[in-house]
């Protein structure tokens, strides 16, 4: 049996966390929540399977001293049925071999309960960012075993006001932002350009995120066309949708994913940050946490109609909010005008003021502590430590 100690002899909590995300694919909610639970528990993230194995197998590839990523490595013609009863294996065999004080689930999709079910851990922990049933090809078992998910947690967290509002019996602790990484984009403008972004004319009006299909290529391609003086930088992976697809105009640039420590650099050399959105049944419910990340490096930002936009954010003034396309094209023109106006960034920084990652991750820790003890659950090793740190 593994037993790791922590500074004060104590042998330390296991978190593993279930995700649909790849941790090396956008660095975003859970690698910033979870690189700081791994302050106090030793964490493994468990991803999807891979389909290129003669025999099932789980690769750990350790990110940090207390933080590795398990994938399993599964053969290809493995039905669904069969990949489940694999994992299942390989999860089993993964926790035979170590003991831990306290054992902790995190969950960010229910379908890890296809081969998680049978086990008990100490906490049960829910972290919905996403309605995952909205998005495309999501499987028809989702929207059940999300129904026995939320009967199993522990605690429910949402990082969105609309998700907070469908799900009963949850908690909202946004995503907020790591503020000062991207404050570093102030600081930065006049900085040298990456290289890939020297070439590019100002203005600028740029996104970072996933292209996939909660973006809206139609508008993206019509509001380009009415601008043609601004330059739009893309970057991000895309997903689930053909690269084909998106529009291939003078001032389109795909720049394609960045590491998350050169956003700033980037976010720097731009005038304005957009998010074209579509509205559709993929972003009801979505909460972009690139809003606080655009406006901590300074941008101002033009947003399509999705709920968690207005609210707050258009309401305070602090995001334009555009319907139309040509409205899109007008608001990014008037706010590449005010992209230095100290009283805009006077308000945002007021706003800011107390949304940090480690605040909503204190908040979470403190919540999952009552829910632990109100169900008779230990706990003590990782959960007080985490507070007290």
């Amino acid at each position: 049996m593994l037993h790791r100690k922590m500074s004060n002899g104590q042998a330390r909590s296991g978190l593993i966390c279930f995700s649909h995300l790849r941790w090396n694919f956008v660095y975003q909610r859970p690698q910033h929540l979870l690189s700081r639970a791994a302050m106090h528990a030793d964490v493994f993230y468990f991803e999807e399977p891979i389909f290129d194995s003669n025999e099932p197998q789980l690769v750990w590839t350790r990110v940090g001293a207390t933080l590795s990523v398990l994938v399993p490595h599964l053969p290809p013609a493995s039905s669904s049925e069969a990949a489940e009863f694999q994992q299942r294996q390989l999860l089993d065999e993964f926790l035979a071999t170590r003991s831990f004080p306290e054992l902790i689930f995190w969950y960010y999709t229910p379908m890890a309960l296809g081969f998680t079910s049978h086990l008990e851990p100490d906490v049960c922990i829910y972290d919905c960012m996403d309605e995952l049933k909205s998005f495309r090809f999501a499987p028809p078992q989702l929207m059940p075993r999300e129904i026995e998910l939320l009967a199993r947690s522990d605690a429910v967290f949402t990082g969105g006001q609309s998700l907070f509002e469908a799900k009963e019996s949850c908690h909202y602790n946004p995503s907020s932002i790591d503020r000062a990484h991207f404050e570093q984009a102030r600081h930065l403008r006049g900085a040298a350009d990456p290289a890939d972004q020297q070439a590019i004319p100002t203005p600028r009006a740029g996104f970072f995120g996933v292209i996939d299909e909660r973006m809206d290529i139609e508008l993206l391609r019509a509001v380009a066309q009415q601008v043609p003086d601004v330059q739009f930088v893309m970057i991000g992976p895309s997903a689930k949708i053909d690269p084909s697809d998106l529009p291939k105009l003078p001032n389109l640039h795909w720049l394609g994913p960045k590491q998350y420590g050169d956003l700033p650099l980037y976010l720097a050399g731009w005038d304005c940050g957009i998010m074209p959105f579509a509205l559709n049944e993929s972003t009801r419910f979505i909460s972009p946490t690139k809003t606080p990340e655009y406006l901590a490096g300074g941008m101002p930002v033009v947003s399509t109609d999705i709920n968690d936009v207005p609210r707050p954010y258009g309401d305070l003034g602090l995001v334009s909010i555009a319907i139309t396309a040509s409205e899109f094209a007008r608001q990014i023109e008037r706010n590449i005008m005010m992209r230095d106006d100290r009283n805009r960034l006077r308000r945002v920084d007021e706003f800011l003021s107390d949304k940090s990652r480690d605040a909503t991750f204190d908040d979470m820790i403190q919540i999952i502590r009552e829910c632990g003890a109100r169900c008779g659950h230990q706990g003590e090793a990782f959960l007080h430590e985490a507070v007290q740190a």
